[in-house]
């Protein structure tokens, strides 16, 4: 992990979040501290307390959740210019964190303290907005990670986690072990390695070392 001794260009605020009042970017840029993550990097760790909450400018964020075994049930992901509304949770009740989050890929972020939170939700219309919206879409990708486990068949889960991999990231390959895969959908590496040679005997995927192309199926 990288802390910046610079803060955040005004600019590069105003590319990502051009809806944003320009106080707003002002401060964002003033308060915020512009962080650069490695791929596997912890941002936020379930049980403890969240001091300040992520909003991504650059790369991917997993959000998780994870058993005492260290299953975990992938919630969503988080792309440029978005922020978990879980954390947001969390922080406006001023509670321990229910979720981990992971840096899925190098990641730039902008780190916001919490006293921030209940200011800005008052004080500029747009930020209201953004929060409202991250809430709407988090609370519909929860729905349909219910459905997935509720209602779906492995396979079916199996599929529909490469189709979201490919809108979240807008790459057709995946980099990762199938325990990986394993862990992200709470069932066992065997299983997976099943499904996956199904799907490449029926030419929907191909498979490498550590590496899927899946863009048959997308």
């Amino acid at each position: 992990m990288e802390i910046h001794d610079i803060p955040v260009s005004v600019d590069i605020l105003r590319k990502r979040f051009p809806f944003f009042e320009k106080d707003l970017i002002d401060e964002i840029s003033e308060k915020g501290e512009w962080i650069t993550v490695e791929a596997g990097d912890e941002l936020m760790t379930e049980g403890k307390y969240i001091r300040s909450f992520p909003i991504v400018l650059e790369g991917l964020i997993k959000v998780c959740r994870k058993d005492e075994e260290g299953r975990e049930v992938l919630l969503y992901y988080l792309n440029p210019g978005q922020v978990c509304a879980m954390a947001l949770t969390c922080c406006m009740g001023r509670m321990q964190s229910t979720i981990g989050a992971y840096a899925e890929e190098d990641t730039e972020i902008i780190r916001i303290p919490v006293e921030s939170l209940d200011v800005w939700m008052i004080k500029y219309t747009t930020w209201k907005e953004f929060v409202m919206y991250a809430y709407r879409n988090r609370f519909e990708e929860l729905l349909n990670t219910i459905d997935n486990i509720a209602f779906k068949k492995m396979d079916e889960r199996l599929v529909n986690f490469f189709i979201d991999r490919q809108k979240a990231t807008g790459d057709a390959v995946y980099n990762g072990t199938h325990q990986d895969i394993a862990n992200s959908l709470t069932t066992s590496r065997e299983v997976i390695s099943r499904l996956l040679k199904q799907l490449e005997k029926a030419g929907k995927i191909k498979t490498g070392r550590n590496k899927i192309d899946f863009s048959s199926l997308v």
